[in-house]
C-alpha cells in the first residue's frame, strides 16, 4: 500500500512539474524599454494571465505605456491608427478586431494585468506586441511565439 501512495504521489509531482506556465510578467521603463523581447505562450492554456508593470516614474501622459498582441503584419497599421485614437482611447482605435490583447495605458509605478484567450492564436503564428504610446513602437516591441 505504501508502494503504491508513493507512487501515486510521484506522478501527481510529476503533473505539476510539467504543467505549462501560464502567466507572463513584463515590465516597461522611462527609457522605452520592455524587459523582455521575446514572449512565448503555451496552447495548452486556456487563458494566459499578462501583467504589466511601469517601473519607471513619469506619468502615464507624458511615458504611458501599455502592451498590445496583434499579427506581426498589423503592428505598423494599429500603431499608426492608435495615435488618432489618443491617451483616452489607450492610443488603440476603437473595437479593431486585429487587436487581440491590450493593457490600458499606465505611468511609472503602475501595472495592468489582462487575460489572453489562447482560443485565438495558432501554433507557429507570426504574432507580435509593442506599446502603443506615439512614437514608441518603433523601439518597444517583441515576439510572441506560440508553442
Amino acid at each position: 500500500m505504501t508502494k503504491y501512495l508513493v507512487g501515486l504521489a510521484l506522478i501527481f509531482a510529476s503533473n505539476i512539474a510539467l504543467a505549462a506556465n501560464c502567466t507572463i510578467d513584463i515590465e516597461a521603463n522611462d527609457a522605452m524599454k520592455f524587459n523582455q523581447q521575446n514572449l512565448t505562450i503555451d496552447s495548452s492554456c486556456k487563458k494566459v494571465t499578462l501583467t504589466l508593470k511601469h517601473t519607471g516614474k513619469l506619468p502615464a501622459n507624458a511615458m504611458g505605456h501599455n502592451w498590445v498582441m496583434t499579427k506581426g503584419a498589423d503592428l505598423m497599421e494599429i500603431a499608426n491608427a492608435g495615435m488618432a485614437a489618443g491617451l483616452n482611447n489607450n492610443y488603440l482605435p476603437t473595437g479593431d478586431s486585429r487587436i487581440i490583447a491590450a493593457t490600458k495605458i499606465i505611468g511609472g509605478g503602475q501595472s495592468d494585468t489582462i487575460e489572453i484567450d489562447t482560443s485565438k492564436l495558432t501554433k507557429g503564428g507570426d504574432y507580435a506586441f509593442f506599446c502603443s504610446f506615439p512614437g514608441h513602437w518603433a523601439i518597444m516591441k517583441g515576439k510572441v511565439t506560440v508553442i
